[in-house]
């Protein structure tokens, strides 16, 4: 999508000198008539009249799709996005990991809308590939770890699972890694790597309770899940059941109104809202109840924290409240001075998010931005604050506040009790650098 304001990254990049005409010439114009805009609807209407008055050819001129027939109706039985938007896509940060089956796409948050992300950009994160599974051959097995753990052991194929009472959920799901190149310092260009890690959906599956309470779980001793998915990594992860009898985990087969895309776990993963996407078993597989932590290679060597005093914390596996700015970001340049609209995003595993505040001076000032509804549990939400730019340098900050009372760390205070050298749950304020030619760069202040 073009925007006569804004460059956005990394799609549609300008030449300096396409840049340099565009501040020069008409475009120029427009958007001095909307910075005057910022002042009131009366600079609208009268700036969208002077653009009428000087002859824009794409008023003046029928296109053809104005003067012929279009393409038939399913012409794509499966739609597809305009080729205009084609290269807004999931990206792969290059030398990030040694083999594309155990690697990263970053979701292009920069480009989004609203708080729900297509599936065909969801980010992805795999540890041996992904993997497109017939459904028709896919169990879940539930059982005990020992024989008294559950009455009965049981094997759902998708068709039961499917059949019984479902629910849809909106959550957002964020990688532990997730901004975790950051730690140490700078490291990555744009909003899309640093924070891209992050998607949220409408998902659609069965209570995990529901299929332990049909197996006759004995709750006194069963305090823990194991799941488990069934790609060539052995991903398996340990599960509260606190978590589980609340009611909030889902055996999950739909996303955004449809099946699961491989990508994303097809045909059955776990949906754990609020904890980091690890613990999203996707190919699920098996469920086991048990009466201890399982501390599996993925809960014991990695996904746990390092501290300060060298030791390692398991199991915190809640993302902490967190929001970034996606609009204006690293990578994009502000063609013009004027009215911008800030955009971003905030979420928090704990609860919904209670309040956004925005800074364009480092920090040393915030003001309240817009909540954007809905609101919900574990779910992102998008914020919008106004901004009018003079053409001095700013650095662009924002900062999240959850229900239960949680605030967003600067870097200063999160590295004051976790150091430099970690690499999961960085929830830090994220600052960008405008600078005076409207470029604006990834910065870190303490």
């Amino acid at each position: 999508m073009i925007n006569r304001f804004i460059r956005r990254a990394p799609e549609n990049f300008l030449t300096p000198a396409q840049i340099q005409d565009v501040r020069a010439g008409r475009r120029g114009f427009l958007a001095s008539a909307l910075a005057a805009a910022a002042a009131g609807a009366a600079a609208q209407t009268a700036g969208a009249a002077e653009l009428a008055g000087e002859g824009d050819p794409n008023i003046l001129n029928l296109p053809a799709h104005s003067k012929g027939l279009g393409l038939p109706v399913a012409a794509r039985p499966y739609g597809q996005p305009s080729v205009w938007e084609k290269n807004l896509q999931r990206r792969e940060s290059p030398g990030l990991t040694r083999v594309g089956q155990g690697s990263v796409s970053f979701c292009p948050l920069q480009g989004l809308f609203g708080i729900i992300t297509p599936s065909g950009l969801h980010f992805e994160r795999h540890h041996q590939g992904w993997w497109d599974i017939d459904p028709s051959k896919h169990r879940l097995m539930v059982n005990g770890s020992d024989e008294t753990m559950l009455k009965r052991a049981m094997v759902f194929s998708m068709d039961e699972i499917m059949r019984l009472p479902s629910v849809s959920r909106m959550h957002f799901i964020e990688c532990g890694a997730n901004t975790g190149m950051e730690w140490g310092n700078v490291a990555v260009p744009t909003v899309q790597y640093t924070h891209g890690m992050l998607s949220c959906s409408e998902f659609t599956g069965v209570p995990l309770r529901a299929l332990l309470e049909m197996c006759g779980p004995d709750l006194k001793r069963g305090k823990f899940v194991l799941a488990e998915g069934s790609d060539g990594s052995g991903m398996t992860r340990t599960i509260p059941m606190s978590l589980v009898m609340s009611g909030e985990v889902l055996v999950a087969y739909g996303q955004n109104g449809e099946m699961l895309r491989p990508e994303n776990g097809y045909p059955l993963r776990l949906v754990v809202p609020g904890v980091q996407g690890v613990s999203w078993v996707k190919y699920l597989r098996r469920i086991e109840l048990g009466d201890m932590p399982y501390a599996t290679k993925d809960e014991s060597i990695h996904y746990v924290d390092l501290l300060p005093s060298g030791l390692h914390r398991q199991y915190t596996s809640i993302q902490e409240v967190k929001s970034v700015i996606t609009s204006p970001s690293a990578g994009q340049v502000l063609l013009d001075k004027g009215f911008h609209s800030i955009t971003g995003l905030a979420w928090s595993g704990r609860g919904k998010i209670a309040k956004v505040d925005v800074s364009v001076d480092g920090g040393r000032n915030w003001k309240a931005a817009r909540l954007q509804g809905p609101v919900q549990d574990k779910c992102l939400s998008r914020f919008n604050a106004d901004f009018v730019w003079d053409g001095k340098p700013a650095i662009l900050q924002s900062r999240a506040v959850d229900d239960t009372g949680q605030i967003q760390p600067t870097y200063r205070a999160l590295r004051t009790v976790r150091a430099s050298r970690s690499i999961y749950h960085n929830n830090a304020i994220q600052s960008w650098l405008l600078e005076e030619s409207g470029e604006l760069k990834n910065v870190q202040l303490g």
